[in-house]
C-alpha cells in the first residue's frame, strides 16, 4: 500500500464527516483527502508558482494518483485553459457567451454543428494547452530548486528544499543531510520522503546520475507526459488496488470500496454511486478487450492523456450525453443545454437565448 493511500486511511473518518458538510466536494469520485498537498499548507509562505511538490491532481488524465475517477475530466479536455473562467458564480449570461464561442472554434468546418472527428481534434488541443501550462510551471519549480542555476539538481538539493517548504530551518537541514545525521522528522513526512525519492529515481533517465535535469524534473512532477514515469504511475495505482497480487486488476478489484465508511444513508447513497461509475468506465472503457482484466497495459492506454484513440472515444461519448436529435453530431443548443456536464456550470434559460446571440 503506498504512501498516499495509508496517509488517506488515517484520516478517513474526519474527512467523511468534512465531506458531509460540503457537497460539492462529496462526489464519488472524490480525490485523495490526505496526500502530498496537505503538507503544502503548512507554510502558507511557499507561492503556487515556484511549487516543488508533484501536484496530486493531473489535468487531462482520467484517473487521480490514488485510483479515483477524475471527475473534472470532461471539463478540462473540453475547455483546456479556459476552464477556470467557468466559476460557479460567474454570471449566466457571459458564460454562455463564452460557451458559444468555444462552439464556433470546435466546428472546424463550420457547419453549425460538432462532430466526433472535430471533438477529438479540440481534445487533443485542449490536452495540449494543459502540457504546455505544465512546462511554464516547471520552469517556475525548477528555478525554485536550482538557486544556482547550474541546470541541475541532487535529491539531496530537492530534499532540503521540500523540507524548507514544510517549515524546517533550510539551512538546518542542508547540514543534517551533508553530515548524514538523522533528520528527526515526523512519521508522514519520512513517509512521503520515501516516495518523493522512488519517483525521483524514477524519472532519473539513463544513464542514472542522480541528477535531474529540467526535463527529467517535468517528467518527476508530471508523469502523464512521459511515457516511462507514466507506467510507473500505473504500477503504483495497480498495487493499491490489486487484491491478490497478480499485477491486474478485476472488476472487483477495481470498484472495491475504501477501508471505512459513514454510517449514515447518505454516504451509502455516495458509495453507491462510486461503485456504478467505477464499474461502468471498467466495463465499457477500461477494460478494452472485454475479458474482464484490466492488465497494466490496458491501463497505461487510458491514462495516456496523448493518445488520439482514447480522444476520439471521449469525443463520442460527450457528443452521446448531449445529442438529443440523434445525429451522432452536437448542435449548439444541445451543448448549451448539457452546459453542466461541458463547464461544470449549468447556464439558465438556454432556449431562449440561443437564437438571440448567436
Amino acid at each position: 500500500m503506498s504512501v498516499w493511500r495509508r496517509a488517506w486511511c488515517r484520516q478517513l473518518l474526519a474527512v467523511s464527516i468534512a465531506l458531509l458538510t460540503l457537497l460539492h466536494t462529496m462526489d464519488v469520485n472524490a480525490r485523495p483527502a490526505v496526500n502530498i498537498s496537505s503538507l503544502k499548507e503548512k507554510n502558507p509562505t511557499i507561492k503556487d508558482d515556484n511549487e516543488i511538490l508533484p501536484p496530486d491532481h493531473l489535468n487531462g488524465v482520467k484517473l487521480e494518483m490514488d485510483g479515483h475517477l477524475n471527475k473534472d475530466f470532461h471539463q478540462e479536455v473540453f475547455l483546456g485553459k479556459e476552464m477556470e473562467e467557468f466559476e460557479e458564480d460567474s454570471e449566466p449570461r457571459k458564460n454562455r457567451m463564452k460557451l458559444m464561442d468555444i462552439f464556433i472554434k470546435v466546428d472546424f468546418n463550420k457547419d453549425n454543428s460538432v462532430s466526433a472527428k472535430e471533438m477529438q481534434r479540440w481534445i487533443m488541443e485542449k490536452t495540449e494547452e494543459h502540457f504546455q501550462e505544465a512546462v511554464r510551471e516547471n520552469k517556475l519549480s525548477f528555478r525554485a530548486v536550482d538557486p544556482d542555476g547550474d541546470g541541475h539538481v541532487t535529491w539531496d538539493e530537492y530534499r532540503v528544499k521540500f523540507l524548507a517548504s514544510k517549515g524546517f530551518n533550510e539551512k538546518e537541514m542542508a547540514e543534517k543531510i551533508k553530515n548524514n545525521e538523522d533528520l528527526k522528522v515526523d512519521e508522514e513526512t519520512q513517509e512521503v520522503l520515501e516516495s518523493l525519492k522512488d519517483r525521483w529515481f524514477q524519472a532519473d533517465n539513463p544513464p542514472a546520475d542522480q541528477l535531474l535535469n529540467e526535463d527529467e524534473f517535468l517528467s518527476f512532477l508530471h508523469p502523464e507526459h512521459s511515457r516511462g514515469m507514466l507506467k510507473y504511475m500505473v504500477k503504483e495505482i495497480v498495487r493499491d488496488l490489486d487484491q491478490d497480487g497478480n499485477k491486474q486488476l478485476t472488476l472487483s478489484e477495481f470498484i472495491s470500496l475504501p477501508m471505512g465508511t459513514v454510517e449514515n444513508q447518505q454516504a451509502q447513497d455516495i458509495d453507491d454511486d462510486w461503485v456504478k461509475e467505477r464499474k461502468k468506465e471498467f466495463e465499457d472503457v477500461i477494460d478494452a478487450n472485454h475479458d474482464g482484466i484490466v492488465t497494466m497495459e490496458e491501463l497505461e492506454e487510458y491514462m495516456d492523456p496523448m493518445n488520439e484513440f482514447n480522444a476520439l472515444n471521449e469525443a463520442k461519448q460527450m457528443i452521446a450525453v448531449a445529442d438529443e436529435n440523434q445525429n451522432h453530431n452536437l448542435e449548439l443548443d444541445e451543448i448549451l443545454k448539457y452546459s453542466e456536464y461541458f463547464t461544470g456550470s449549468k447556464l439558465m434559460d438556454y432556449a431562449r437565448n440561443v437564437h438571440e446571440e448567436f
